[in-house]
């Protein structure tokens, strides 16, 4: 399989990336790690020289920004786009590994799940892969796997701090290339544990509808990021 490349972009997350490096150790020296930070406080970047992955920095807050200059750095034939605070299963490379050797049209996404026991998280894994699948919209928190030349033909990720995922492939001209893997990602629950399940929810919508109607991202992100 030709080399892919992991791109993960980082603020303060020390915490939680030894897991996630720790998933993706089984890659061994088959594909490379690139960790984009944006001026993270604590011992984010000393883990990434632990774990072997290359470090580049974002003058910026920026997420887009960040994926951007991953993949720019990339040698990898694919693209591995993922959040800091996800887990992989052991044997996520043996199965990715042979799905990728497929067509390079397609953009591959992991099953959402999430990691806690909660039953009302049950519900929303199930809505959101349902809207993944049949309504063609993933977003970036379940892992996006991009060929390379699909990536930058498609201009790649916007220099916007939110909605780059949202924005990137509605740019797609065919959907029907989106193609979910029968393989989860663990998405950390603590964004919902800070609050209500359903206000989160309708939170995250209403941001969404704002910036597809025109509002500025400026205002949006002034907004999403309130503590």
């Amino acid at each position: 399989m030709s080399k892919i490349s992991i791109i993960i972009p980082t603020i303060n997350e020390a915490n939680n990336l030894p897991l996630l490096l720790s998933d993706l150790s089984t890659m061994q020296k088959e594909g490379e790690i690139i960790i984009v930070d944006c001026g993270s406080e604590d011992k984010t970047i000393d883990i990434a020289n632990i774990y072997g992955a290359k470090v580049y920095q974002s003058k910026e807050r920026n997420r887009g920004l960040q994926l951007d200059i991953g993949a720019k750095k990339a040698k990898g034939d694919w693209l591995i786009f993922l959040h800091a605070d996800t887990r992989l299963t052991h044997d996520w490379f043996r199965k990715t590994s042979s799905v990728l050797k497929g067509g390079n049209n397609y953009i591959y996404y992991f099953r959402f799940k999430i990691n806690n026991k909660k039953i009302i998280f049950r519900v929303l894994e199930i809505l959101v892969n349902l809207r993944s699948q049949f309504f063609k919209q993933p977003y970036g928190d379940q892992g996006l796997i991009i060929h390379r030349t699909t990536y930058f033909k498609n201009n790649g990720f916007r220099k916007i701090p939110l909605m780059e995922d949202i924005d990137f492939l509605k740019r797609l001209k065919n959907k029907k290339d989106l193609k979910q893997l029968n393989l989860p990602i663990f998405i950390s629950s603590r964004k919902w544990e800070r609050t209500n399940f359903f206000h989160q929810a309708i939170k995250n919508w209403h941001f969404r509808r704002r910036w597809l109607k025109g509002e500025s991202l400026k205002s949006i992100y002034s907004d999403y990021y309130k503590k």
